[in-house]
C-alpha cells in the first residue's frame, strides 16, 4: 500500500456509496444525512462537485445513459439527469418513513438491488429489495434484517452484511428469492465493501478506523490483511482509476463527540490490486 492521501475539503456527515464511473473518470458517493451527491473528477486537483439530493439519499448509481443516473431516497427510486439537475421518478419507497435505504448496488443482471434500516439504526425491521428495470415494482427479497450492508456477487453467489447483528452471509438467489445458506459472525461493525478481481473482500469496520481483507469461502471468511486508517468511521470503499488500482474510502462524523478534522474525508489509497468495474443499471 502507498500513503493515504485526503482527497479536498468536503466532510461528510455520513458519507457512503462510491461508484466509480470509467467513462466520465469520475468517483460519485453521498453524505445521506446532509442530503449530497458529491462528484470528483482526479484530474482535475481537488474539485468537487456538490448537487443537492432529496432526503436521505444513500446511493446514486450509474445506468445505461452516461450522465442519468439511479438515485436511491427515503422518496423513492428516481432517475437523474446531472446535466440539467432533473429527476424522474421511477418508484415510490416499499415502506414507511420509519425506515430508510442503506446499501444499494447493481447486480450483474443489470437490476437493482437496495436494504432498507430503522432510521434509528435500533430495530431489525429492514429489509432487501430488487427492481429490474424501470417499468417495474420493488420485490422484497428479505425481511427482518438490522442494517444491510455490503452487496457483492462472487462465484455466482451473493455474499451481504447486517451491521446490527456484526455477520456476513452468503447466500444465493433463484426464483426470485434469497435463500441464505450461512453466516459468519465477525468482530466489529461491518460496513460497505469493495472486491478485487482476485476475489477479495475489503471491508469497511464502523467505529474501528480500519479496513479488513478476507478471502471468500464457502466455509469460512479468511483475514489477510488489515489497514489501519485516520478516519474513525469509515463507511465503504471502492476500486477507481485507469487501472481499477486506486481505493477510495468514504467516512462519516455522524455520531462522533469529538470529530477530527480528517474525520468525514474521502480517502485515496493506490494499491496493487484491481478491483471490479461498476455495473450499469439497464433502463
Amino acid at each position: 500500500m502507498n500513503p493515504i492521501h485526503v482527497v479536498g475539503d468536503y466532510r461528510a456527515q455520513l458519507g457512503e456509496t462510491p461508484v466509480w464511473c470509467e467513462r466520465s473518470r469520475s468517483l460519485l458517493w453521498v453524505d445521506i444525512v446532509a442530503g449530497k451527491l458529491l462528484r470528483h473528477w482526479p484530474e482535475e486537483a481537488a474539485r468537487i462537485d456538490i448537487r443537492e439530493m432529496p432526503r436521505f439519499t444513500s446511493a446514486v448509481l450509474l445506468t445505461d445513459d452516461e450522465e442519468q443516473f439511479l438515485v436511491v431516497s427515503q422518496a423513492g427510486i428516481s432517475l437523474y439527469d446531472y446535466q440539467h439537475a432533473r429527476f424522474t421518478p421511477v418508484c415510490d419507497w416499499p415502506e414507511t418513513q420509519e425506515t430508510r435505504p442503506n446499501e444499494a448496488a447493481i447486480a450483474p443482471d443489470g437490476a437493482l438491488w437496495f436494504s432498507s434500516m430503522d432510521v434509528q439504526a435500533q430495530r431489525s425491521i429492514g429489509g432487501w429489495y430488487r427492481l429490474s428495470g424501470v417499468n417495474t415494482a420493488p420485490q422484497k427479497l428479505l425481511a427482518a434484517q438490522g442494517v444491510p450492508n455490503t452487496l457483492i456477487w462472487w462465484q455466482d453467489e451473493i455474499w451481504f452484511a447486517d451491521s446490527l447483528n456484526a455477520c456476513f452471509y452468503r447466500a444465493t438467489f433463484a426464483d426470485d428469492s434469497l435463500l441464505i445458506h450461512q453466516c459468519y459472525p465477525v468482530a466489529g461493525t461491518p460496513d460497505g465493501s469493495a472486491l478485487t478481481r482476485d476475489g477479495l473482500l475489503i471491508n469497511a469496520r464502523w467505529g474501528e478506523a480500519k479496513l479488513v481483507c478476507d478471502e471468500l469461502h464457502q466455509d469460512a471468511l479468511t483475514e489477510t490483511n488489515v489497514l489501519a486508517l485516520p478516519v474513525r468511521q469509515p463507511s465503504s470503499c471502492t476500486f477507481g482509476g485507469d487501472t481499477l488500482s486506486d481505493l477510495y474510502i468514504t467516512s462519516a462524523r455522524d455520531g462522533l463527540r469529538q470529530p477530527q478534522a480528517i474525520d468525514g474525508a474521502l480517502l485515496k489509497i493506490t494499491t496493487t490490486m484491481t478491483g471490479q468495474p461498476a455495473r450499469r443499471f439497464r433502463l
